[in-house]
């Protein structure tokens, strides 16, 4: 069963690998943004298969950490590095 948990942790690792080989071609905001969320998101799946794997019994803990750091990344990328648009304001309904 092990073999199985270490064979989904490296389809996991191989996602992380592509998607940001994807990020290296697309420059963007909103690209380096989906992608942020994306390495957070596999990257707490990871660290639970391979704590199911390794049989680790905090990895529940660590990979609460990781997500809840992924969402403060998410929300601190849309506050400080998304660019306002004040062309909204200025329209009539």
């Amino acid at each position: 069963m092990t073999a199985f948990y270490f064979s989904a942790a490296v389809v996991l690792l191989l996602t992380i690998v592509l998607g940001l080989g994807h990020v290296f071609r697309q420059p963007g905001r909103a690209e380096s943004l989906l992608a942020a969320l994306l390495f957070g998101s596999t990257g707490v799946a990871l660290v639970l298969v391979l704590g199911k794997g390794l049989g680790l019994d905090r990895a529940l803990d660590i990979a609460l950490v990781f997500a809840l750091l992924a969402a403060v990344l998410g929300v601190a990328f849309v506050l400080r590095g998304w660019p306002e648009d004040d062309s909204k304001e200025d329209r009539k309904p």
